[in-house]
């Protein structure tokens, strides 16, 4: 499974905030929906972090993924 991180497009196999392997399980899987392609998967990491995966013949990709929501708040408050 490759993934990439933030939206720029930077390789990754895990959460850079808090680690948890791509290739795992999502901590939560917040909605599905069928694409020409196969589908997409919104999920969040244990920290928070909402991703959105590509699901089709070639496996999963994460195409884009944010902050922990705590995260910024926290970064707001210093």
């Amino acid at each position: 499974m490759t993934s990439t991180t933030g939206a720029t497009g930077t390789t990754g196999t895990f959460c850079p905030y808090c680690g948890w392997p791509d290739h795992a399980e999502p901590f939560q899987v917040v909605s599905r929906h069928g694409t020409a392609t196969g589908g997409t998967v919104w999920t969040r990491c244990g920290c928070g972090s909402l991703q959105v995966r590509a699901v089709g013949g070639r496996g999963t990709r994460i195409l884009s993924r944010s902050r922990p929501a705590d995260a910024a708040y926290n970064r707001a408050e210093h």
